[in-house]
């Protein structure tokens, strides 16, 4: 147990400020371990410290004393301490490695745990060849055209191109940014493929040749705005900046507006019991019987 003082100290903070805490978080800090001692415990807290209490003498009636549960939630709560800011950091990082190691990896491919990811995954893919045949076939320029269409599909759902989402993912040259992707992101890329591939073969018939890249452009534009795409946009940018600030702590800048807090359900989808590596998935004999079916359609 900690008393008033040694929390003054720890944090140098005044003891008005602690008292301040004590007043508009006394259910919570109450609940995580804050007790005041007095009577036949305070005497026997009195005997533990040697008769007693540092800064209190031995004359006192009544002794507020922290945990260690309330010394870190005090922590957690005060702003006027560089120390609980360090604190709060230490703690992140302790939740992220404890979160890393339950996921059986690095934390960057949680989103490969949740069940619906392979699933996504594989039909993305398939969107995907279609994007690039259409790309192929109606789109004028070389090659470089791929990563430059790629990157408006990007910016369209999440503001940020390839090399941003690296950036703030923190992820090595040859680590494939999809496979970092939420099930409900890598749904809507799949869709916006899906789409752009149609609305780009019906522009370049109806112009009897192949689109320049500036056509292109326009009607990838054209095609973010169609108002079936906003609340899915909007769902995928909030899961996205939420689930990466809390589970890989990843701040999307160009996203930030659309942070909230992380269900509960969340929790148990990537982390909880029914949640599983994707190595126990593809050792499924459910999950392989599923792309089977898919691969003979």
């Amino acid at each position: 147990m900690f008393t008033k003082q040694q929390l003054m100290l720890l944090y140098e903070v005044s003891d008005s400020t602690i008292e301040k805490y004590l007043v508009s978080h006394a259910n919570e800090l109450k609940a995580n371990g804050y007790t005041v001692l007095k009577g036949s415990k305070l005497k026997e807290f009195k005997k533990l410290m040697d008769g007693t209490v540092t800064n209190y003498g031995t004359k006192i009636s009544a002794l507020g004393v922290f945990s260690f549960r309330a010394v870190l939630n005090l922590g957690m709560l005060l702003t006027e301490s560089e120390t609980a800011r360090l604190l709060r950091s230490r703690l992140l990082d302790i939740v992220l490695d404890v979160m890393a190691e339950r996921a059986g990896g690095h934390t960057k491919f949680i989103n490969q745990r949740d069940e619906n990811y392979l699933l996504a995954a594989f039909q993305e893919e398939n969107y995907r060849r279609q994007f690039t045949d259409a790309l192929d076939s109606f789109v004028e320029g070389n090659h470089w055209k791929y990563a430059r269409f790629t990157n408006l599909i990007y910016q369209s759902i999440f503001h940020e191109n390839a090399t941003e989402y690296k950036k703030v993912l923190r992820l090595a040259e040859k680590e494939k940014i999809r496979e970092t992707m939420y099930s409900e992101v890598l749904n809507l890329i799949a869709s916006f493929e899906s789409g752009i591939a149609h609305e780009l073969e019906k522009a370049s018939q109806a112009k009897g040749g192949k689109l320049t890249q500036k056509e292109a452009e326009n009607l990838f534009a054209s095609f973010e705005q169609h108002p079936l795409f906003r609340p899915l946009i909007l769902d995928a940018r909030t899961k996205m900046a939420s689930r990466d600030l809390c589970f890989r702590d990843a701040l999307h800048e160009k996203l930030e507006a659309y942070i909230q807090s992380v269900p509960e359900a969340d929790f148990e989808r990537f982390l909880g019991e029914k949640s599983k590596s994707l190595e126990e998935q593809l050792s499924d004999p459910d999950t392989l019987a599923v792309f089977k079916r898919l691969k003979d359609r």
